[in-house]
């Protein structure tokens, strides 16, 4: 039986600079790796997949998502930032789960984002004990993702705090050893620190030297709301010689522009989830700015207590609320704009190669490279709300929605073909994720 397979005749948006858009053209993926992207791909023994009137691109890649509250899905849509704060963390709702409610969650989750053309997230947890540890680790595994495990503090008021000197780096340094001993597996460690913002400043130089020491990103919450705009983060960092790639700052609403040049000259990642931000009060979206000054910059969905779990729609809030901003600063100065900032382009690569940097894994996805890791998805283009496609970017960007994806492959395997999810038991799903809901909202 061959490991190789062929797509052909799809429009390609590789998402590579060099290679560009080919349309009518093939793909090879041989085993887990993409092997070729050529017009015409002839004479190979390989399973061929028609992709004809389809869109074949990169996985999408979400920088910033909490999968264990798919369980609790849609219970804060009404919530503001400090209600969601004083519910998930200091009203100790987060720590009702028992270690197999954090696997179905998990498993949900990442099922849920495999369905919305997501092949890649990073994890951002909020740890109650090794075995929820384990459990929240096995739930990825199952699920067949890729993804970055950010191993992270519980939930505990005297770790999220400006006075908390409690560290991760000592069991952070036990969790990688005990279940990620290859970095080649589909699913990696990052570990996700409070920050400055919300621990004493020598704990988040002691995690930070501690995921340098381990060799993994470290992601913080940073840089909005109120507190945001007093502290000044980023300068701090820079002057404590702490900046660099491997550092991803989420959200950064109130971050300034000359801060913005500091993360684009010595490092760091921008995480931006405009659609929860907007809604929750963090600040308003920071995606132009950085953008526009070259920070790497990268989407996610954040919470899917308050929203839904697709990039897709991210896209689109991030689009338009940078378009709404400057259009209104024309017009209340008497100008009507005449065109729009940021492209559907940029949008798309913020969700796919962007996001691979930020996640320190450019090497391996974020594009169709000959080479690199095959995360690739399929949007069917004779769809209604996409018939017929004028420009392959903006339909993905503007129009697109989860509904639309035909087939999702990570490492070169099939993860939807034909738009269901394949190896998915749903009935088993469903019953076990209204289970744990249940137990979890009946503990309160």
């Amino acid at each position: 039986m061959t490991d190789k397979v062929l797509f052909k005749g799809g429009t390609i948006l590789t998402l590579d600079h060099k290679l560009g858009v080919l349309n009518g053209a093939d793909l090879l993926v041989e085993g887990s790796k993409i092997a070729a992207v050529e017009q015409t791909i002839e004479g190979v023994d390989a399973e061929i997949v028609d992709a004809a009137g389809m869109i074949v691109m990169p996985g999408l890649v979400d920088t910033h998502r909490h999968t264990w509250q798919s369980i609790i899905r849609g219970i804060g849509s009404d919530w503001s930032l400090q209600t969601y704060l004083q519910s998930i963390y200091f009203g100790n709702l987060g720590s009702k789960r028992r270690p197999e409610d954090d696997y179905i969650a998990q498993w949900l989750g990442a099922v849920e984002a495999l369905d919305a053309g997501v092949t890649t997230l990073l994890d951002w947890t909020m740890i109650n004990s090794d075995e929820h540890t384990e459990q929240l680790i096995a739930g990825l595994r199952a699920s067949g993702i890729r993804a970055r495990f950010a191993y992270g503090s519980p939930g505990e008021e005297s770790y999220w705090n400006r006075e908390s000197r409690l560290d991760l780096a000592a069991k952070a340094e036990e969790v990688k050893n005990a279940y990620f001993a290859s970095d080649g597996e589909l699913v990696t460690m990052a570990l996700a620190i409070r920050g400055p913002e919300f621990s004493s400043w020598e704990a988040a130089i002691a995690e930070i030297e501690a995921a340098r020491r381990l060799g993994l990103v470290c992601s913080m919450h940073l840089g909005f709301g109120n507190w945001g705009a007093q502290d000044r983060s980023v300068t701090k960092l820079h002057k404590a010689g702490l900046l660099g790639p491997d550092l991803n700052i989420v959200h950064g609403n109130a971050i300034a522009n000359e801060e913005l040049e500091l993360l684009r000259d010595f490092g760091g990642s921008l995480s931006i989830t405009p659609e929860i931000e907007m809604m929750m009060g963090h600040g308003y979206p920071v995606t132009g700015a950085a953008i526009e000054r070259g920070v790497t910059a990268a989407l996610g969905v954040d919470v899917v207590t308050s929203t839904g779990g697709d990039l897709f729609a991210q896209m689109k809030f991030a689009l338009q609320a940078e378009r709404a901003k400057e259009n209104q600063r024309l017009l209340d100065e008497g100008i009507m704009p005449e065109q729009v900032p940021l492209s559907t382009k940029q949008m798309l690569e913020a969700a796919t190669i962007e996001g691979a940097k930020g996640l320190m894994l450019e090497d391996k996805i974020g594009t169709l490279t000959p080479g690199k890791e095959a995360d690739l998805i399929m949007l069917r283009c004779d769809d209604v709300n996409l018939l017929p496609v004028t420009d392959p970017f903006g339909a993905v960007a503007q129009a697109a929605h989860p509904g639309n994806v035909d087939s999702v492959f990570v490492a070169g395997k099939a993860k939807k073909r034909n738009g269901q999810l394949v190896g998915i038991d749903k009935d088993r799903l469903k019953k076990q994720a209204v289970e744990a809901r249940d137990f979890m909202l009946s503990s309160r």
